[in-house]
């Protein structure tokens, strides 16, 4: 998804400057906002790639601290996948 995500920039980017040279105020107007619609994007990719990092290293220190809950609690939670899965099924 990175990789589309950053293709798509690309091609944004390009556009931006494919169309540089262009005078007409709504061409102006349009590549404005589409740079600023990169540029949010960009740090909103950002945000919830640190925010997926930081998710990750808090729960394999979660787990390092207490590996016993954890395996309970990834038991427990398959075991009711396991019966939702077999009830859906049945009906």
């Amino acid at each position: 998804m990175e990789n589309q995500t950053s293709d798509l920039a690309d091609n944004a980017q390009s556009l931006v400057a494919a169309t540089a040279d262009a005078t007409e105020q709504k061409v102006i107007e349009a590549r404005n906002r589409l740079s600023a619609a990169i540029d949010g994007a960009k740090e909103t990719c950002d945000r919830l790639q640190q925010k997926a990092v930081e998710g990750a290293k808090a729960t394999d220190k979660l787990i390092r601290d207490k590996p016993y809950q954890a395996i309970g609690l990834a038991f427990a939670v398959g075991a009711l996948v396991g019966l939702l899965l077999s009830r859906r099924s049945r009906a």
